[in-house]
């Protein structure tokens, strides 16, 4: 029997429909009264595949249960998550913590989301294993916010001249370190292992870092020889930037809660002109797949 073919992200009524295992008739008439995620256009209805998909987890929910989270965004910073929020009016309140810390307030319905970035060694991917550890047996989703660039922040004109994550254990290098569940810790930790050191070989700040942009000024200030991050703080600071490896950062929230405005006028104003050419600016950011689904647990 042949493969059924995999649906395009533009789905016709007919594909929509038995994509769904409804009847055209059923379908349309959700459509009509604006009940599935749907746009007319020309005369035809068209869905889109990832906001019918995130609908669809929505309406598996048991409704009864739900407990309505406040409009937080916890976990990890971003810059170009900053700016969208303020530029976007969406109301969301941020608090920045570390990824773990994100996807342990959204467990806890603190949070109606978690920004996050862990690496998964086993896998080679980013944060659904993570996720699973931390929001056990709830149904959430991750939507793609960007890929980033990280790696070595270093003076301008990299004077100790760094090239590897190796050459941050050289006697006399301080390093601006972050807080132990920030996702940009846990890379760190598994860039070391990679290349056979522990984490002790390094000589820290004695107090953490509690942001991306924390880790920069304490470069450019002169407080630590190197830092650990992204290439965008590093551009804002005129710093000197080390590519080591591309990180996939993600937004995730219970499939409802996509559903409500917060959420819904940022990942709105996420798909705009201003959006990407911000990115663009700020450098190291990649947001062609933003608002994609990343994973479905």
């Amino acid at each position: 029997m042949p493969a059924r073919p995999t649906p395009s992200e533009i789905m016709t009524l007919k594909e929509a429909a038995g994509w769904l295992r409804l009847s055209e008739r059923a379908l349309y008439d959700l459509a009509r009264q604006r009940r599935v995620p749907a746009a007319q256009i020309g005369g035809k209805w068209l869905f889109p595949r990832t906001a019918l998909s995130l609908w669809l987890g929505r309406q598996a929910e048991a409704p009864d249960h739900r407990i309505t989270p406040p409009p937080i965004l916890a976990g990890s910073h971003d810059p170009l998550l900053d700016w969208a929020v303020r530029q976007s009016g969406c109301g969301l309140a941020l608090r920045a913590g570390g990824s773990l810390d994100g996807l342990m307030a959204l467990a806890a319905h603190q949070a109606c989301a978690a920004a996050v970035h862990v690496p998964d060694p086993d896998t080679g991917g980013f944060n659904e294993t993570a996720t699973r550890a931390e929001v056990p047996g709830d149904s959430v989703v991750g939507l793609v916010w960007a890929w980033r660039e990280q790696g070595l922040i270093l003076p301008a004109g990299n004077p100790q001249g760094l090239a590897t994550v190796a050459d941050l254990a050289r006697p006399g290098i301080t390093v601006a370190g972050r807080q132990a569940r920030a996702g940009s810790h846990l890379l760190l930790v598994h860039l070391l292992s990679e290349a056979g050191l522990r984490l002790d070989a390094l000589r820290f700040l004695p107090a953490p870092s509690a942001t991306e942009d924390e880790v920069a000024a304490a470069v450019a200030e002169g407080r630590a020889a190197a830092g650990f991050g992204i290439r965008a703080e590093a551009l804002l600071r005129g710093l000197h930037f080390v590519p080591l490896v591309r990180e996939r950062f993600d937004l995730v929230a219970r499939p409802r809660d996509w559903f409500d405005p917060p959420l819904q006028r940022l990942m709105e104003f996420a798909r705009g002109v201003a959006f990407r050419e911000r990115a663009a600016r700020l450098g190291g950011y990649e947001v062609e797949a933003t608002g994609s689904v990343a994973f479905a647990l």
